[in-house]
């Protein structure tokens, strides 16, 4: 079974929020001249985040009540009408817990790896550690033989029971980046808590999974790595015909770059062209007046047509993350100037709709799918002003700090993700915690 959301009616989904308290390891700020070339002007160099809310007036502790309203709610909140976040017993390793997508009643990767990154990033390691032990118990596919053998099964009902067993490589590519941060935070423990050998396995995995074909519970299936070794990109999913073409939102330079200086010695120098991969990707997928990217595209960037999703070539549910990847990208490492021009660009023609009043589903051209704005493009599109330098960027942050705490039953999930990331993000809280 493919990706795909529930690509019905309504939509939007949300995520969470929260206070935490910066406590990164400290690196010397002094670089030579190498090294600067070498790791860019951005904020892995230089150490600097800058605060978004607080450059638009709002002060310190205003901001952190707003990530912190946002994270009580989702995370803490009523079960029946505002949180995502479920504890689920314990077994013999210790707590579980997962974050439930309301809307489709199941549990998936992608919401799991954001659920533990928001956690890493306001200092939760209880709620990390129960998170990582549910997606080990119940979604990573250890069975030897299995096609999908050492992913994780991206949707799963609460219980478990697996909806699906192949992966989607959003998830692994955020459990990945938050266990090297969380061995930056907490410093490894024993088991499956040895953060940074987990995050190793994984990524191993990842670009050398070997090709399988076998029979799962829902068919046969082909499996193989997440990495088109050719062209050097994320493949939409390693399983059937997932693997003939990629998702522009899965694109993650800012963490590549991570893992070329952090991951096993022999994939270094891969994921750093990665890396230079999806920055080049980004300008052949989204549109040249627009800057809108579809939700799938395949390898020279041009939109894909799929039976399972009737919007893989429109911008969409997974396309609202794609700028947000860009901009990251150019906060934390400056590499390509061109990410500055599109997201003035994605601004540019999203202001132009009216900032209360734009869709969240267009085609590539700036025809209005779906009408009304969600809370996850609202949060995306503030996060983008990290890297844009027009005047309406104040406007984006400031729509995103007036949002409501999603809570609607479409919006609570993703949007609720996407929601607290980006307030992290643009409060400078959203942090590099090198692995010990």
């Amino acid at each position: 079974m493919m990706k795909a959301r529930a690509w019905t009616t309504a939509l939007a989904f949300t995520a969470f929020a929260g206070l935490f308290t910066s406590c990164a390891p400290k690196e010397s700020t002094s670089l030579s001249t190498s090294q600067k070339e070498k790791f860019g002007k951005g904020v892995y160099a230089t150490k600097q985040y800058r605060n978004l809310f607080k450059e638009n007036g709002h002060s310190e502790e205003e901001i952190k009540r707003k990530i912190q309203a946002g994270y009580q709610q989702l995370f803490q909140g009523d079960s029946a009408t505002q949180s995502i976040y479920f504890n689920a017993g314990q077994n013999e390793r210790g707590p579980l817990a997962y974050i439930y997508d309301v809307y489709n009643k199941d549990v998936r990767s992608e919401g799991m790896s954001y659920g533990m990154m928001i956690s890493v990033q306001m200092d939760k390691k209880a709620e990390f550690d129960a998170l990582w032990n549910y997606a080990l118990s119940h979604m990573y596919m250890d069975q030897p033989g299995h096609p999908s053998e050492g992913y994780f099964a991206w949707s799963v009902k609460p219980d478990g029971t697996r909806n699906s067993e192949g992966p989607a490589p959003d998830g692994e590519e955020y459990f990945v980046t938050a266990l090297y941060f969380a061995s930056g935070r907490w410093g490894n423990g024993q088991g499956i808590y040895n953060y940074k050998a987990w995050a190793d396995k994984i990524l191993t995995t990842m670009r050398h999974h070997p090709e399988i074909s076998g029979t799962t519970k829902f068919g046969p299936q082909t499996s193989g790595p997440m990495v088109n070794e050719q062209h050097k990109m994320i493949l939409f999913v390693p399983t059937n015909q997932g693997r003939k073409f990629s998702d522009p939102s899965y694109h993650l330079p800012a963490f590549y770059e991570l893992w070329a200086l952090w991951g096993p010695q022999p994939d270094r120098a891969f994921w750093k062209a990665a890396a230079d991969t999806s920055r080049a990707y980004f300008q052949k997928t989204t549109h040249p007046v627009t800057g809108l990217a579809p939700d799938y595209a395949h390898f020279d960037g041009k939109p894909v047509t799929t039976p399972f999703n009737p919007n893989s070539h429109h911008f969409a549910y997974d396309s609202w993350r794609t700028a947000m990847n860009w901009s990251v990208d150019w906060a934390w490492w400056q590499k390509d100037q061109r990410e500055v021009e599109l997201s003035n660009r994605i601004q540019t023609f999203f202001a132009s709709e009216g900032l209360s009043s734009y869709g969240h589903i267009y085609t590539l051209d700036g025809k209005k799918v779906s009408p009304g704005p969600s809370a996850g493009l609202v949060s995306t599109n503030a996060t983008v002003s990290l890297a844009a330098t027009h005047p309406v960027a104040k406007e984006f942050v400031e729509a995103l700090w007036n949002l409501p705490v999603p809570h609607t039953l479409g919006d609570r999930y993703y949007g609720g993700l996407l929601y607290l990331m980006s307030l992290l993000h643009c409060s400078g809280q959203f942090q590099i915690y090198p692995p010990r």
